[in-house]
This record gives structure tokens, sequence and C-alpha cells, in this order.
């Protein structure tokens, strides 16, 4: 595995760990929020493609998939509040097209792990393959209804943009608290207490959905 690749893949993911947290906790639409949210994207770009091309390397389908839902996330994540100026309709198009391979493949994965004698594919179990293929088809199902509605406005918007972000980071946050469990001193190696951050993303995500779904202040956003 090249040595560059696993350090800009670190590093990265330390940024994204620490800029998406500034941007989850800060106020909604303001500069801070807006600062730290593209440099969040940014690095979660740089994550996710080289989390990929080392995982399958390996090869770690697994891995693929989750470098793949990422980037497809925060990209869609971005151009939900910061659209081109042409072309935005075959952009996501693609986009839905994208999530629905990750899907297909996650699904098919899923399956193969199902009925192995071991039980997994490339030592994983089942679950997490079912995860992210559901996930990417509910998200490439969203982006066709976008696309029939002709985009989408107000809080839908809002929300569109908000639990993709969010679940990128929660990718991130699960892969680095419990995936590399092992990376942790001693005292704090127990997975209910790692998982404890990545709880923290999820619980904060569903607050954040709920707030701008059904406050005031977000309907004319």
């Amino acid at each position: 595995m090249p040595s560059s690749l696993v350090v800009l893949h670190v590093a990265a993911g330390s940024v994204a760990l620490a800029s998406g947290g500034v941007a989850l906790y800060s106020l909604k639409g303001a500069k801070v929020h807006r600062k730290s949210g593209m440099l969040f994207v940014l690095v979660m770009m740089a994550m996710s493609v080289t989390g990929a091309v080392m995982a399958a390397l390996k090869p770690e389908a697994i891995s693929v998939l989750a470098g793949a839902l990422t980037f497809y996330l925060v990209t869609t994540a971005l151009l939900t509040v910061r659209r081109p100026a042409s072309g935005a309709r075959w952009i996501d198009l693609g986009a839905m097209l994208v999530a629905l391979a990750i899907g297909i493949a996650g699904i098919h994965f899923g399956f193969e792990a199902l009925n192995s004698p071991a039980g997994t594919k490339d030592g994983f179990p089942p679950p997490p393959y079912f995860i992210f293929g559901s996930v990417a088809l509910l998200a490439s199902l969203l982006d066709l209804r976008m696309l029939f509605a002709r985009g989408v406005a107000g809080p839908h918007r809002l929300a569109r943009h908000l639990w993709r972000m969010c679940f990128a980071l929660l990718i991130a946050a699960a892969s680095f608290f419990l995936g590399q469990a092992q990376v942790f001193p001693d005292p704090i190696r127990n997975l209910a207490l790692l998982a404890i951050p990545v709880l923290v993303v999820l619980l904060l995500m569903l607050y954040w959905m709920a707030r701008v779904l059904f406050a005031r202040r977000y309907r004319r956003a």
C-alpha cells in the first residue's frame, strides 16, 4: 500500500471529523457553518477516494462501497445548496445512477456474504453491505423523485442537504471509532465507549432534521 496514500487518507479523515463536528454543531446557514461545511466536503472527497482506492487494492468490497457512497453523499449534498449554472439536471441524473449502482452492488455483496460458507465477504458479515446498499437505493429513489419534481425547495431542500452530509460524517465516525478501535489506548478500547461519538452524530442528525422540517424559521429557506 503506497504510504503517501495512507497519510493522505488519515490526514483527510482527521480534518473531516473536526470540520464535520464544527459544521454539525454550528448554526445552520451561518458563516462558521458554511466555511467548515465546505472544508468538510473537500476533505471528505479526498478521504473517500483514497479509502476506496486502498480498499480496491486489498481487495475489501465493504470499504469500496463506503468510499463510493460517502463521495456521492457529500457531492449531492453540496449540489443541493450550490447549484451549477447549467447542466444540473444531467448531473443529478448521473448522481442517481451512481447511487443506484452502489445500492445494487451493496445488496449483491450482502447476499454473497449471506450465502458464503463462512457467512462473510472479505471478512465482513452481511449487515454492513445491506445497510450501505439500502441507503444508496433510498438516496437514488429520492434523486428520482427530485428529478420528476424538477427540483426540491424549502425545508425539504435543507433536509436533503443535511441528512446526506450527516450520514457521510456518520460513516467517517464509525470507520474511525469502531473500524479502527485497535489504535486507541487500552483503557478506552471498549466498543460501547467508542460508539458514543457515532451515536452523538446520529442523534444530532435526527435533531437537526426535525428542526429543519418543523421549525418555522426554515420554512422559507
